[in-house]
């Protein structure tokens, strides 16, 4: 019995309606019109067509993979970003490979030159610590690379970035509304972006509203749940102590939870709760947690979507991109004293 042919370029040319051409480009990852890769995929998909990746990648100079490289990818704002640049660029073609770096300047360093030696086609990478050295490596990439975060302006790479400053404004709006007048705030190092950036929006923003900043329910530490609840420990010895507590992220918040609880405290009743990212997490904590959405799921999508533009025009696109994410307020238990 004769085994059944296996798809070639020609069949699936021929199923899909283009040139013979038209697919070998396709799978060299070259630069086609969308609609061709489509249906080009779509036929090869039907044909049961599995193409020889090492042998392609050796002639095209392509790996049809992505790098993603954030700090730390348990944080569930990264999570978020994940499961929305996966689908995209896996739509394109490309596979996605993850890296940690710990939030180390030295390794996101290794990952932009492992990027420059063509270990991946291109890279999403957002670091919470620019420095000089870092910024000049992005500044001398040869291959398409997007950044979540905020950069110095004139970056010469396209850039999603959050809107912390009108997130803070409204968290301590919704406070200020809240009769909330000594108001505690938990961020994490200053030596990032998010957290400098924190920093000053808090000041500024309590400035505007009137309210002074008492720097004894100020407290700097990580992004994390264990900084959350020894901070707030710390605050609630202080006399008086805090009515509210802004949080720089919901990790810090849920610490924040924790320790109200252990110290019987009610929230919001003695103390009302913000963070901001509106993780997953903040539905289901206990009392729910409200936070600021800084989008971080969008962030993802639009850095995918950037980063497949560059890849299939990479000489012929337009200078780089800036795109800001807009905020808003998701309102909760913590805060309002509904269902908790």
């Amino acid at each position: 019995m004769r085994s059944k042919a296996s798809p070639t370029i020609t069949t699936i040319a021929e199923a899909a309606g283009v040139s013979i051409a038209s697919v070998s480009r396709v799978f060299n990852g070259l630069p086609v019109r969308a609609e061709t890769e489509r249906r080009v995929l779509a036929a090869a998909d039907r044909l049961g067509y599995v193409p020889n990746a090492v042998a392609r990648s050796l002639k095209s100079n392509r790996t049809q993979q992505v790098a993603f490289a954030v700090a730390d990818i348990g944080n569930p704002v990264y999570l978020a970003m994940l499961r929305e640049i996966q689908p995209v660029l896996k739509a394109g073609g490309y596979r996605l490979v993850l890296h940690s770096t710990g939030a180390d300047v030295g390794e996101e360093i290794e990952v932009l030159r492992g990027l420059g030696r063509r270990h991946a086609d291109g890279l999403i990478i957002s670091p919470i610590r620019v420095t000089g050295e870092l910024l000049r490596e992005i500044d001398g990439l040869t291959a398409p690379a997007v950044v979540i975060g905020s950069l110095p302006d004139g970056a010469r790479v396209d850039n999603v970035r959050a809107d912390s400053r009108t997130g803070i404004d409204l968290a301590l709006r919704h406070l200020a509304d809240l009769g909330r007048r000594r108001i505690g705030f938990v961020n994490g190092p200053l030596d990032t972006v998010p957290g400098r950036h924190r920093d000053t929006a808090f000041r500024a923003a309590m400035a505007r509203g009137g309210l002074p900043v008492d720097e004894g329910l100020v407290h700097v530490g990580a992004f994390q749940r264990d900084t959350g609840f020894e901070a707030t420990r710390r605050l609630l010895d202080r006399s008086p102590g805090p009515d509210a507590l802004l949080c720089a992220n919901d990790l810090i918040a849920l610490g924040a939870l924790d320790a109200l609880r252990a110290a019987g405290r009610d929230v919001p009743g003695d103390v009302a709760v913000v963070g901001m990212d509106d993780t997953e997490l903040a539905a289901v904590s206990w009392p729910t947690l409200t936070s600021v959405s800084l989008g971080s799921a969008e962030r993802g999508r639009r850095a995918a979507e950037l980063l497949l533009d560059r890849l299939r025009t990479p000489d012929t696109g337009p200078p780089a991109q800036v795109i800001t994410v807009a905020p808003h307020l998701v309102v909760r238990a913590s805060t309002s004293g509904g269902d908790r």
